[in-house]
């Protein structure tokens, strides 16, 4: 089951649950009607459910999961955001239902909250899956067993490539008046600590044009962009559509995520597998996607003159600038490709049938 949230946790759901279908699995997701991931999901193998989960303690939810759990004879139950991780360990035994009961965390947790939270995701659970080590690191210091969480990596599909129009690309750099050597920073996301990018700018030494897919301007991102002594071109494009965001990284000289929270982000193998050298916190899910000087930099939370000097190596160093993007296709395109993570979830799951006997 899966109630609609944050976008990149959704095409990561969807490029799971079309993998298993397209394997012969019979793959139900519940999701609310007229949500991003049905809409997704249309016209692929995977059967769509309509459920609209109001809380975490909804009955009528509860209800309806028992019903579609028995309808199509689910074995395996995979709850993807809060609200669901709740009704369906509350569905599991109110019904009795012999199913094998999976949580999958995207984010850090920052809190498991306390003694009943604890029981609700280990005792209700059979096991919970962690997108990167990061992930589990922090489902361990809010006192999961680790023996109790699984890593298993996101991955990226080629397919949803295929559609990059580079007439888009040459497209926006006329709209936005982006000239050949501009040095041009994009950043993919919600809000997430873009406030640093902003801050770094005037440590390059030159006018800097960003790009910000995903917010919108505020506050504090005003007060620091009205602060500038270079004249730099910061871009709030808002919220785009996936296939319109992916014909943007081709005009970036880099992508940069500020997260300190991030399970392992999407936006960071969209940019590698475009051949964009990324730069991102030295933080959570980043650590297991970035190799430091390899596939791409990091820089510690809140250093924001490293992450300025990060930005110049990129720009003024070729030979960098070829290393990253090399290593960065080859690990969007084989370390953490759909296939890889398909194959690595089917095992998983047979483990977990053969050992209960189902």
């Amino acid at each position: 089951t899966q109630e609609d949230f944050l976008a990149g946790s959704t095409y990561s759901v969807s490029y799971l649950a079309k993998g298993l279908a397209s394997r012969g699995h019979k793959v139900i997701v519940a999701a609310r009607s007229g949500s991003e991931l049905s809409r997704i999901l249309i016209d692929s193998q995977v059967i769509f459910e309509s459920i609209k989960i109001r809380g975490r303690f909804d009955f009528k939810s509860i209800i309806l999961l028992n019903r579609l759990i028995k309808k199509h004879a689910i074995q395996i139950v995979n709850a993807q955001s809060s609200k669901d991780r709740y009704i369906s360990v509350f569905a599991k035994y109110f019904f009795r239902l012999r199913i094998i009961l999976i949580h999958t965390r995207r984010q850090v947790s920052k809190s498991t909250g306390g003694f009943f939270q604890n029981l609700i995701y280990v005792s209700g659970t059979d096991m919970i899956v962690a997108v990167s080590k990061g992930v589990k690191q922090s489902l361990i210091e809010n006192h999961i067993p680790e023996k109790h969480i699984e890593v298993i990596y996101n991955g990226t599909p080629s397919y949803k490539y295929q559609h990059v129009d580079m007439n888009e690309t040459l497209s926006l750099k006329k709209r936005f008046s982006v000239n050949e050597g501009d040095l041009v920073i994009g950043s993919i996301s919600r809000r997430k600590q873009q406030e640093q990018l902003l801050k770094a700018l005037d440590l390059i030494g030159k006018p800097v044009t960003v790009f910000l897919l995903g917010i919108k301007e505020d506050d504090e991102l005003r007060d620091i962009i009205s602060s500038y002594k270079f004249p730099h071109k910061v871009i709030f494009v808002g919220e785009v559509e996936q296939k319109e965001a992916l014909n943007y990284y081709r005009v970036f000289t880099c992508t940069v995520l500020c997260s300190t929270s991030e399970g392992l982000s999407q936006n960071l193998l969209e940019s590698m597998f475009l051949g964009v050298p990324v730069i991102a916190t030295a933080a959570a899910g980043n650590l297991d996607l970035i190799d430091n000087g390899i596939n791409g930099l990091l820089f510690k939370d809140n250093d924001i003159a490293a992450l300025a000097n990060s930005i110049r190596l990129i720009e003024e160093n070729p030979d960098m600038r070829n290393t990253l993007i090399s290593g960065g296709i080859t690990t969007a395109t084989d370390t953490f490709s759909i296939e890889r993570t398909i194959a690595t979830y089917e095992s998983f799951y047979a483990r977990l049938l053969s050992s209960r006997n189902y």
